[in-house]
């Protein structure tokens, strides 16, 4: 790839790595604060008397750590141009198709264990916020009082990070534009982030981990499909590289 500006591409794996890591630990940053007056307040619009409410602390969410599952392949895909620049073709060629056909079963595998995680979760989340009003008083304590602020300033970094990505990858090399399927996984996160930070403003605060959830299930399937589409195209490499192999071993 000429005129390649190689800072600028090891710049971009490094910041869309750091997207990466912000998502996978959401759950350490978002959520935990105090929300007993919040369910206190709301238990008292049901008309139920809890009495003194302490403990209560705002969930975390799924979404933005299963954005992580969308841009794992984005950085898989950023990290293949790095190792170009310092691993012989050869050498890539054969070994890409296997790494490929792991890193996609793995992702699937993953995906579909967290889609069933967040699948059943909304099940039980929806059936107590109908089940009025113990129901519903479970619901608003686990799930009821959302971090919306603190999400909104997460995903605006992520955001940021993503951004600055793609601006790297062009300032590295511009006919990356032309890579249709980096493109396309580009622009799938970026809808992703934005659909999910919309949703988090959208609905009431109570609803926000129910939309979050959601979210969270279509990230699942987003991801399985990018794992579906990398599954079907590491075989024809791996067949060649086999058939390289095994007419390198005839000579």
């Amino acid at each position: 790839m000429g005129n390649l500006r190689k800072p600028f591409l090891v710049l971009a794996l490094v910041v869309i790595g750091l997207a990466l890591l912000v998502e996978i630990g959401s759950g350490l940053v978002l959520g935990g604060h105090d929300a007993s007056g919040d369910v206190a307040r709301s238990a008292g619009a049901l008309g139920v008397d809890v009495g003194p409410v302490s403990g209560v602390a705002q969930p975390s969410g799924r979404g933005t750590a299963y954005l992580g599952l969308i841009d794992a392949v984005l950085v898989y895909a950023t990290a293949l141009y790095v190792l170009s620049l310092v691993v012989p073709k050869s050498f890539q060629g054969r070994v890409q198709g296997v790494l490929t056909l792991i890193g996609s079963i793995v992702l699937i595998l993953v995906a579909l264990l967290l889609l069933v995680l967040a699948f059943v979760e909304l099940l039980i989340m929806v059936s107590l916020f109908l089940a009025f009003p113990f129901g519903t008083l479970v619901y608003l304590v686990l799930w009821g009082f959302f971090p919306v602020g603190d999400s909104a300033v997460l995903l605006g970094l992520v955001l940021f990070l993503k951004l600055g990505f793609a601006l790297l990858l062009v300032l590295a090399q511009p006919r990356f534009l032309q890579n249709k399927g980096l493109v396309a996984m580009i622009v799938t996160s970026l809808v992703c982030t934005l659909v999910l930070s919309f949703l988090h403003g959208f609905v009431p605060v109570i609803l926000v981990s129910i939309v979050d959830n959601i979210a969270a299930i279509i990230f699942a399937v987003v991801a399985i499909i990018w794992g579906l589409v990398l599954l079907i195209g590491s075989i024809p490499a791996i067949w060649k590289a086999v058939r390289v192999t095994g007419a390198l071993a005839h000579t």
